[in-house]
C-alpha cells in the first residue's frame, strides 16, 4: 500500500508540472485579527460581497472577541481596501457571515453567525445595514459555525439553515453535547421558531444543494468528531415537508470525520456537484455517483492526489488541520483548482503547528499538485476562513484569508496568459439572486457547470459574480437553468468580460 500511495502521489506531481502556476503577491491592508478563548477555536469567516454597486466586492471579517471589521473596497488595476466599519457591523462574538438577498429588494443582507444570538441584517444603499424588523426572526444563545440558505417551491422568503456547534449551556460537556442544526422555514412574510433538525453533531459547515438536479436543495452538514465521538457521522437532510436523514437504504455512505468545511463543484464534467470536505488529518475530495439514484459519494482522494494530510514545507511532519475549502480556477486554464485554509485548533500537540495553506492546482488528467508555496500563498498562520473572488475586476481571483491570533491576509493574483468569463445572473422576486440554478459555460474543451448557492465553506460567503477560466478558448456559450428547472437559450460570447444574465 505504501509503494502504491507514493507512486500514485509522485505520478500526480509529475505530471502536473506543466500546469500554468499562478503568481500571487501581499497586499497590505488595516489590521485585523480573529481571536478569542475556546468559542472562537473554530469559525473566523469573512463575507464577500459588493455592496456599493461599484462590481467590486467590499469585505466583512469576524474577529471572535474582537469586534468584526467592514472593509470598502477601493480597488482600480491595484487590489486596496478601507477599513470603515458602521456601528452596525462592529459586533463582537462574530464566527462569520454570508451575504444573501432575503426580502428582494436588490441589495444584499448579511446572515451573522455569532457565540450568542445570531443575527439577520438589512442591507441598505451604500453599504448601510440595520436589523430587520418585519420578518420576525429570532434567535437564541448559540455558538453558531454554519449557515445555508435555499429558496422552496413556492416561498416568499429563504429557508435558513443554522448549524451549531457544542452546546455551552449543557453541565456535562463539551464531549457528546453537540447542538442541533436550527432549520427556518418561512410562513408568508415572517418566520417562527426555528425546526431542530437532530441528532446534531457538532457541525462546522453546512450546504444546501440540489445534488440530484430534481429541483430541490437538500442540506449536507459536515461534522466534528472530535466532539460527537461516536455514533457520529456526515449528515445529508432530505428537505421533505418534514426532514428525515438520508440513510444506507437510500445510497448515503455512511463517513465519519473531523469535518470542519464543504466545497461543492462538478469537476468530473457529469453536471452533478461532487464535494470537497476539510478535516484533520486527509482532506477528502469525493465524485458523484449517479448510478445508484441516491444520494452517492465516492472517495477520490488519493487517486486526484488532494489529501493534503500534511504539511508541504515549513518542516512539521505532523497531521495538518483543514478549515475553509473553495474550488476555483486560478490560473484561467479552464480546469477548477482547490484552495484550503490550514491551520492548528491552538495547541492540538498532535496536529502540526506549523501549517501551511494548499492551493492545489488541477493538472489536465484530473490530478492535483500543490503550489502555494511557489504562488506565494502558503501562509503559517492559524488560518481559518478565506474566499476565492476576484477582487479587482481583471478576470483573475484573488485571495482573502482570516486568522486567528493574527492579521487577516489579502492576496492579489498577478494576471498571466488564460481566457475568463463572469457570469451575473438575476430574476425577479423573490430569489432575485436564483440560488438554486446552474450556470453552464460551454467551450471546445466540455461543460462546465456551477450551482448557484449560499453557504458551504467554514463560516464565509461569497455572493457576485460567478468566475469560469476558459483557457485559449477563443468562443463559448452560456446559458442558465433557473431554479424552477427551465432553461435560457444558448448564447455565443466572447471572453474576458462580464455577462449579465436576467430572466
Amino acid at each position: 500500500m505504501r509503494t502504491s500511495l507514493a507512486f500514485l502521489l509522485t505520478t500526480a506531481t509529475t505530471v502536473a508540472a506543466d500546469a500554468p502556476s499562478p503568481q500571487f503577491f501581499g497586499v497590505d491592508v488595516q489590521p485585523h485579527i480573529y481571536d478569542g478563548g475556546w468559542e472562537h477555536f473554530v469559525g473566523g469567516g469573512v463575507a464577500v460581497f459588493d455592496c456599493n454597486g461599484d462590481d467590486r466586492p467590499e469585505l466583512f471579517a469576524a474577529g471572535g472577541s474582537n469586534p468584526a471589521q467592514f472593509f470598502v473596497n477601493l480597488s482600480e488595476e491595484d487590489i486596496q481596501f478601507r477599513a470603515d466599519t458602521p456601528s452596525a457591523l462592529s459586533l463582537t462574538g462574530v464566527t462569520g457571515a454570508y451575504p444573501l438577498d432575503v426580502d428582494g429588494d436588490g441589495l444584499l443582507d448579511l446572515a451573522v453567525l455569532r457565540v450568542g444570538s445570531d443575527l439577520l441584517l438589512r442591507g441598505g444603499p451604500d453599504c448601510a445595514f440595520d436589523l430587520f424588523n418585519s420578518l420576525n426572526f429570532t434567535s437564541e444563545d448559540h455558538w453558531t459555525t454554519g449557515f445555508s440558505a435555499t429558496w422552496e417551491s413556492g416561498q416568499a422568503l429563504p429557508t435558513l439553515a443554522f448549524g451549531t456547534y457544542v452546546d455551552r449551556n449543557n453541565p456535562d460537556g463539551p464531549f457528546e453535547t453537540c447542538g442541533p442544526t436550527l432549520l427556518y422555514r418561512p410562513h408568508d412574510s415572517s418566520y417562527g421558531a426555528p425546526v431542530h433538525l437532530e441528532p446534531g453533531h457538532c457541525s462546522l459547515s453546512i450546504l444546501f444543494s440540489d445534488w440530484a438536479r430534481s429541483g430541490r436543495a437538500d442540506l449536507r452538514v459536515s461534522n466534528d468528531r472530535h466532539y460527537y465521538v461516536r455514533n457520529g457521522q456526515e449528515q445529508l437532510w432530505a428537505m421533505e415537508d418534514t426532514p428525515r436523514l438520508y440513510g444506507h437504504a437510500d445510497g448515503w455512505l455512511p463517513y465519519s470525520i473531523w469535518g470542519m468545511g464543504i466545497a461543492s463543484r462538478d469537476l468530473t464534467g457529469d453536471g452533478f456537484p461532487d464535494v470537497y470536505l476539510t478535516s484533520m488529518g486527509d482532506q477528502k475530495f469525493q465524485t458523484f455517483d449517479p448510478s445508484t439514484k441516491g444520494p452517492t459519494w465516492r472517495d477520490a482522494t488519493y487517486d486526484r492526489g488532494t489529501t493534503a494530510h500534511r504539511p508541504h514545507t515549513g518542516g512539521d511532519g505532523r497531521p495538518s488541520t483543514g478549515w475553509h475549502a473553495q474550488f476555483g480556477d486560478v490560473n484561467n486554464d479552464g480546469r477548477d483548482d482547490i484552495f484550503v485554509a490550514k491551520g492548528n485548533v491552538e495547541q492540538m500537540p498532535d496536529a502540526a503547528q506549523t501549517d501551511p495553506n494548499n492551493l492545489l492546482i488541477q493538472n489536465d488528467n484530473g490530478q492535483f499538485v500543490e503550489t502555494a508555496e511557489q504562488a506565494g500563498v502558503a501562509s503559517m498562520a492559524k488560518s481559518r476562513g478565506g474566499a476565492l473572488a476576484d477582487l479587482n475586476g481583471d478576470g483573475w481571483l484573488d485571495m482573502v484569508v482570516v486568522n486567528r491570533g493574527s492579521s487577516l491576509e489579502v492576496f492579489q493574483n498577478k494576471p498571466q496568459n488564460g481566457n475568463w468569463l463572469m457570469v451575473d445572473v438575476g430574476q425577479a422576486q423573490p430569489n432575485r439572486l436564483a440560488i438554486g440554478s446552474f450556470i453552464e459555460v460551454k467551450t471546445d474543451a466540455g461543460v462546465q457547470t456551477r450551482e448557484v448557492t449560499v453557504g458551504g465553506g467554514h463560516a464565509s460567503g461569497i455572493a457576485g459574480f460567478h468566475h469560469f477560466g476558459l483557457g485559449d478558448a477563443e468562443s463559448l456559450q452560456v446559458r442558465v437553468i433557473w431554479p424552477d428547472g427551465k432553461a435560457s437559450d444558448w448564447q455565443t460570447a466572447n471572453p474576458n468580460q462580464v455577462i449579465r444574465l436576467s430572466r
